[in-house]
């Protein structure tokens, strides 16, 4: 099963080489290359030093995969997880889709976006060849209350680029969120439209954040995301990919921010 999923992966890179050869090469506003099918894993073979492997598991879980192989798995959960054990696993509180209360204990780093103990979670860790850091915001508890700091915004550096998941976001960022933020290249975002925020709202922290590239989580079938595409053509230019998992590298993010939707839900 090993060799035939790296078999798979080295048809599809060749692929996605033979796709991209000089005439991709002259079209920076294209969408990154794809390169394996969401049932095919990542190899380290399979990305480039300048690389960066994202799959939409589902729901708000992506599987991160560096150039050096780390593995990260974004708002792991009981009902939604990778099907490799990552060596981080990064969670946050609002609903029990977006934490898990038994994490794989093969997991080498598991991250609470909160702090059980009160107050902000603080997190940054590197780990071969990623940074993962956080950003605090606050959530809605039962009874519209705000608790505060129940959220995190992870961010990922490796390859150059920085990476930026959402999470489980309430509300607007201020000027001090964005100056924490910095650039953010590549942007994951909930677009349910209502859990977290009015799709009014995250237009205004999608335009703020200003990534080149945007792609949407946290959906619940088709007429959820098109109610969100729908607002976000007004502002942004909307691609759809074929297959749930991608590569991504400095060189080939879009000049003009964009929006890249992956199959899933």
């Amino acid at each position: 099963m090993l060799s035939f999923a790296r078999g798979a992966v080295l048809i599809a890179v060749f692929v996605g080489l033979s796709l991209t050869t000089p005439v991709a090469a002259a079209e920076p506003e294209s969408c990154p290359g794809l390169i394996a099918s969401r049932d095919t894993l990542f190899s380290r073979a399979a990305l480039r030093q300048d690389e960066v492997g994202l799959t939409f598991v589902g729901h708000a879980t992506f599987l991160i995969e560096t150039p050096q192989g780390v593995r990260i798995a974004t708002d792991y959960s009981d009902g939604t997880r990778p099907p490799v054990t990552p060596d981080v696993a990064t969670m946050n509180k609002a609903h029990s889709t977006h934490f898990s209360y038994s994490p794989d204990p093969g997991i080498k780093h598991v991250l609470k976006g909160w702090n059980p103990a009160g107050g902000p979670a603080y997190h940054d860790l590197t780990v071969q060849d990623v940074r993962i850091r956080n950003v605090s915001t606050n959530i809605r508890s039962y009874g519209a209350a705000t608790e505060y700091d129940g959220n995190s915004i992870f961010v990922f550096e490796t390859a150059q680029l920085c990476i930026a998941h959402l999470g489980h976001l309430h509300h607007t960022l201020s000027p001090e969120h964005l100056r924490k933020l910095g650039r953010i290249d590549v942007l994951l975002v909930p677009v349910d439209g209502g859990y977290t925020m009015e799709t009014f709202d995250m237009m205004e922290v999608l335009r703020s954040v200003n990534a080149p590239l945007m792609i949407p989580m946290h959906f619940f079938g088709s007429s959820t995301l098109n109610r969100f595409l729908a607002s976000a053509r007004e502002h942004f230019p909307v691609e759809f990919s074929n297959t749930a998992a991608i590569t991504v590298s400095r060189a080939t993010l879009p000049k003009n921010s964009k929006i890249l939707v992956l199959p899933g839900y």
